[in-house]
């Protein structure tokens, strides 16, 4: 048998289900991998180590008696810190919030339990979810298993690093501006961020969420787990408002069923800066494409800048979301952390109407975009991952940027736009680190988005090579 943590999480469950291998045995492989490894990742924030093993005897037992394990048959399953789960501290990467205890289980996460998942750990992330690499005050750095010098990204870094380092088969992200696809794109893992509503989201802190840009979802090793968790997670739940009704298929059951002849735009910089080793491997990534019998454009037409609009609109629910839990605790905040939420307050109904008419334009784009093609590719990150402890680049390939976000420059326009968009790994640059593909398809064609990124990984498949830790 192959290394258990290397193994996809469908091999695993699969390996379950016949009764080859026990969830106490995948249990105490992965907490002992975790021991080894998470002293020089710090992926993992917290532990419920004696907790998942009970739980993964007990359904030994089930098994035994011939009891169906779920589709998640005793996988161990990391959750990213901004997530609940019953009797676990939800954090948010932030030192005011170190006793916050969940009463209950996320949506997302109870969903993962009903299917057979086990809850292992929480996962580290950058306070509130705030930023594209894993820091903050409480949990500190979380590294790179590719080069611990470097960034795992963020906001789903503890996420990412876990899964790169073959700490668990399953972990969840969420992603408001790339925080799924960038930590994704930095391992060389796959990310999936759906179409907003596709999973539903739970209110923050007693507090109903009301820009549309957030999504929860998987980072995996292979497509097939992400369709797993996806078949597991999607459907209509009344918590949320904005959710979307189940939509009748199984992605698992649909991987192989991609369309001929898809006719598939390539954007390989959007006008703004990029690392020529980041672009030349993504544009080696979208002739696969063409390899795969599809029609396949390079476009280089000007793409609207989106990054002000977003951060205006986003950081005013943030703000109204977390101003009253400042007070008297300021100096427990990180201070880019709360300064970044506190500027929203000079936001006027002027600038908020402002980013929405951006909105507008970037959707005209965007429909005549998937006018044109069933598919638009984009490299996922303009750099490769940078230091562990920041900040992101400032000069990419000798350009200064005009804004920070310009370094996350392809993925937050599809938050703000609502498209389904997932990573890929386009490849190894030459120090060794990888860099991602971004595929895009037209709203709740999360199908389409996972097809074709199941078409490129077997054409070519990088769930062979990880690093050697």
């Amino acid at each position: 048998m192959a290394e258990l943590h290397w193994m996809a999480a469908y091999e695993l469950a699969d390996l379950i289900r016949r009764r080859e291998l026990k969830p106490s045995e995948l249990m105490t492989a992965t907490l002992a991998r975790i021991e080894a490894l998470n002293p020089k990742l710090n992926a993992f924030c917290a532990l419920r180590a004696d907790a998942a093993l009970a739980e993964a005897r007990a359904l030994d037992e089930r098994v035994a008696r011939g009891a169906d394990p779920g589709p998640l048959a005793g996988l161990p399953l990391g959750v990213k810190d901004l997530a609940d789960v019953a009797g676990m501290a939800t954090t948010y990467g932030s030192t005011p919030f170190k006793d916050h205890i969940a009463a209950r289980d996320s949506i997302e996460v109870a969903r993962l339990k009903a299917a057979g998942a086990i809850v292992v750990g929480k996962t580290n992330t950058p306070e509130f979810g705030h930023m594209a690499f894993t820091r903050n005050l409480l949990h500190g750095v979380t590294r790179n298993p590719w080069n611990l010098e470097r960034t795992p990204g963020g906001s789903s870094g503890g996420s990412s690093a876990a899964i790169a380092a073959g700490m668990t088969p399953l972990a969840t992200g969420s992603d408001w501006g790339g925080s799924i696809r960038i930590p994704a794109c930095y391992v060389g893992a796959f990310g999936l961020k759906t179409t907003q509503g596709r999973i539903p989201l739970d209110a923050r802190l007693g507090m109903q969420q009301w820009v549309d840009f957030a999504v929860v979802g998987p980072i995996t090793r292979t497509v097939r787990d992400a369709a797993l968790y996806l078949d597991a997670t999607a459907g209509y739940d009344p918590a949320d408002p904005s959710s979307l009704p189940h939509p009748g298929i199984s992605y698992a059951a649909t991987l192989e069923r991609m369309p001929k002849r898809l006719r598939v735009g390539f954007h390989p910089d959007f006008g703004r800066p990029i690392e020529p080793e980041v672009r030349a491997a993504a544009a080696r990534a979208a002739a696969v494409f063409r390899e795969l019998g599809h029609e396949l454009t390079v476009l280089d037409e000007p793409v609207i800048e989106t990054c002000h609009a977003w951060r205006a609109i986003g950081s005013f629910q943030s703000l109204a979301d977390l101003e009253a839990h400042f007070a008297g605790r300021e100096d427990q905040f990180g201070r880019a952390f709360i300064a970044s939420v506190k500027a929203a307050a000079k936001i006027t109904a002027r600038d908020y109407g402002a980013a929405f008419r951006v909105r507008a334009q970037f959707n005209e784009w965007m429909r005549d975009i998937f006018a044109r093609f069933d598919l638009l590719l984009t490299p996922t990150v303009p750099t490769e991952a940078f230091a562990a402890s920041g900040p992101p680049p400032k000069v990419i390939d000798g350009r200064e940027l005009e804004d920070v976000m310009q370094a996350l420059t392809f993925t937050y326009p599809f938050n703000f736009s609502g498209h389904p968009a997932a990573s890929v790994r386009a490849g190894l640059g030459a120090n060794g680190l990888p860099a991602g593909l971004q595929i895009v398809a037209e709203r709740h064609r999360d199908d389409l988005v996972m097809q074709a990124a199941y078409s490129y990984e077997r054409a070519r498949p990088w769930n062979r090579d990880w690093p050697r830790l």
